[in-house]
């Protein structure tokens, strides 16, 4: 099953088993989607459940809002991560908010999709990585499935959410094989999850960045480093307690973030382990993100733009040279 099969059977599923649930977004029913993920639903289940909309993400998003205050269980899809900054006012100032306002009393239990990441060759309009942007947000709670398994089952634990849940799709991930994928398989929508374990240095990472890390890990094993893996795939909340468990054995962290450095998601996690394992850390956090650049369309200079796995290596082999230095007294 690829990736983007995996999201149309949970789509599939979840619109069979709840009357209540139905997909709104642009092109996702006689298209078929942008990415494939809805091909064939307008066909099983008609256009009062798969509804094309206008193009107007501030519009549908409200409307998916409304929806699921009255009710029902509206899944949303925006195209790309960068359309959806035409509906941060829906999303941020309303969404997100509802619970809060009302004391309680209501909630809005809305799935929003986007597509995000670069590598694609789709230019610095349509290649951003806002996900830290919205795991800012109180009220929201923020998934990027990396794996096949998780394209499909964070999105029905998504449905089972009494508040928005927003779910990042790495757009580079939609073609990716991967192994069955179980029925009815229940996905904590509060862990990480540890990919590879390792006991020399922690790669923190998430979205299609996974493969990458997990990439530079086997290059490490041959020299002779075992690097812990760790899909961070919740990021808002972040699983603290995975997270830091890792580091205070490693004693080496390494973030990993398709963002941009200055400001960003990778920023908060650098924190968040010097306040939880500053004692643990034998050396500086290290942190692998894109250039700070809008990302540009030639192949070479994307990839030369975005985290890649021999960036990875290098910054675990400094980190872990840091920390000896810094045992022996040597800085």
């Amino acid at each position: 099953m690829k990736y983007r099969e995996a999201v149309r059977a949970g789509l599939r599923e979840a619109l069979r088993s709840d009357p209540r649930v139905f997909l709104m977004g642009e092109d996702v029913g006689r298209y078929g989607g942008s990415y494939a993920c809805s091909l064939g639903l307008l066909e099983e289940f008609g256009p009062e459940r798969i509804r094309d909309t206008p193009l107007s993400e501030s519009a549908f998003v409200g409307a998916g809002i409304g929806a699921a205050l009255g009710g029902m269980k509206p899944i949303v899809e925006v195209m790309t991560v960068n359309f959806s900054l035409l509906a941060l006012d829906p999303i941020v100032n309303v969404a997100a908010t509802i619970r809060h306002m009302s004391g309680g009393q209501f909630g809005v239990p809305l799935v929003i999709r986007m597509a995000t990441g670069a590598g694609r060759q789709v230019a610095a309009q349509h290649s951003h990585s806002f996900e830290g942007w919205y795991a800012h947000v109180p009220g929201l709670k923020v998934v990027s499935p990396s794996t096949v398994a998780d394209a499909r089952g964070m999105l029905l634990a998504a449905l089972r959410e009494a508040d928005p849940t927003i779910i990042f799709e790495h757009a580079a991930l939609y073609p990716m094989e991967g192994g069955p994928v179980p029925d009815n398989m229940a996905v904590d929508l509060s862990r990480a999850a540890v990919r590879r374990a390792g006991k020399d240095a922690t790669i923190l990472a998430f979205g299609a960045n996974l493969w990458k890390a997990l990439s530079a890990a086997e290059e490490l094993a041959r020299e002779g480093v075992e690097a812990e893996v760790v899909d961070l795939r919740v990021l808002r909340p972040l699983d603290d307690d995975t997270i830091l468990s890792s580091v205070r054995k490693t004693r080496h962290a390494v973030v990993v973030d398709e963002a941009w450095r200055s400001f960003g998601f990778s920023a908060e996690l650098s924190a968040r382990i010097m306040e939880g394992a500053f004692r643990d850390l034998a050396a500086p956090v290290a942190r692998v993100c894109s250039a700070e650049v809008p990302i540009p369309y030639p192949k070479h200079l994307e990839d030369a733009a975005l985290p890649q796995p021999g960036a990875i290596v290098a910054a675990v082999l400094a980190t872990i040279g840091s920390g000896t230095a810094i045992a022996h007294g040597r800085v």
